[in-house]
């Protein structure tokens, strides 16, 4: 059994980039924690009292992969600019001392949302590779709605070169995104449940699958 951790802004992220690795992940006995730094509301104006239905939406897409209950930080979101970044990899760093990951699943390093490039640099600010810390294995996910809408150039792009063949748990992905209903956006929106499946079919593809997710390893110690 191994420890996975994951790393992301906002409760629906998570479902987004990798809802059918850690159905895997689940289905092969490991633990799964999941670590929000924001309620993803309060750059809604009026609709942050919408967190608690969003924090339920989250438990359940969570007991869906077959994930532990999720923690939240309550970092401001969309604003985590405003935020020392000494606080964030704090809070990072003090869950490290209570789950010791063998792998990690964080944001892309370019995405266009601020929440999801602070929200990397402080996960690999935290599991910095120093003598006698955990060096679990990180990848990066893509988020529709957010990776590809970044403006494009060769220093930002999202280029995946690791593949995890989801066909038996795409079903599983789109029910941990039904959860989600309210974040979800109708086709032909790129954070569409259809746009997400197309997603995951075409990855398959790239590699002779039926459905895959896409990452981009960032670190890995044989």
């Amino acid at each position: 059994m191994a420890n996975i951790l994951v790393i992301a802004a906002h409760a629906d992220d998570e479902a987004l980039g990798c809802g059918g690795t850690l159905a895997k992940h689940a289905s092969n006995g490991d633990r799964i924690r999941l670590l929000f730094m924001t309620d993803g509301e309060g750059a809604r104006g009026n609709n942050v009292a919408d967190a608690p239905r969003r924090k339920s939406a989250c438990e359940a897409a969570a007991e869906i992969m077959g994930a532990e209950p999720p923690v939240f930080f309550d970092f401001a979101d969309n604003a985590m600019d405003s935020v020392p970044r000494i606080e964030v990899v704090r809070a990072i760093e003090a869950e490290l001392k209570q789950f010791t990951p063998e792998i990690v699943y964080t944001h892309h390093a370019h995405d266009l949302n601020i929440d999801h490039s602070i929200t990397h640099e402080a996960a690999m600010t935290a599991l910095r590779p120093q003598p006698h810390a955990p060096r679990p294995t990180i990848l990066a996910f893509e988020v529709m709605s957010s990776t590809e809408w970044r403006a494009p150039s060769v220093a930002s792009a999202f280029i995946p070169n690791w593949h995890v063949d989801i066909s038996a748990f795409l079903e599983t992905k789109k029910a941990a995104l039904s959860a989600y209903r309210d974040e979800m956006r109708p086709w032909p929106h790129s954070r569409s449940i259809a746009a997400l499946e197309h997603l995951a079919r075409w990855r398959g593809s790239c590699m002779g699958m039926e459905a895959a997710e896409a990452f981009s390893l960032i670190r890995k110690i044989g």
